[in-house]
C-alpha cells in the first residue's frame, strides 16, 4: 500500500510494507525538483535515518531496475544535438 500528497515544493510518497512475517517499517519518499529523500524509522536506533539521491541516481536507479548484472553509463541522447 502507498499514498501520495502534493505538497508546495514537493511530492510525498509513502510505502506501507503490508508483507507476511516480518513487516519493515514504513519508506517516506519526498521528491523535490533537484533531489529525492527516502526516510526509515530505525527501531534499533530509535531514529529516522536519511538518504538523499541526486536526480541523476534517480534516472540510474530506474535504468538498473530494468538490466543484467553489469557496469552501466547513460549517455546523453546524441539524437537531441540534431
Amino acid at each position: 500500500m502507498f499514498s501520495i500528497e502534493h505538497e508546495f515544493d514537493s511530492s510525498i510518497i509513502t510505502l506501507v510494507d503490508e508483507g507476511e512475517g516480518m513487516p519493515q517499517e514504513d519508506v517516506v519518499i519526498n521528491a523535490f525538483a533537484e533531489c529525492v529523500t527516502l526516510e526509515q524509522f530505525n527501531p534499533r536506533l530509535g531514529r529516522a535515518e536519511k538518504i538523499t539521491l541526486s536526480m541523476e541516481q534517480i534516472r540510474d536507479l530506474a535504468a538498473a531496475l530494468d538490466l543484467p548484472e553489469g557496469v552501466y553509463r547513460i549517455r546523453p541522447d546524441e539524437e537531441k544535438e540534431a
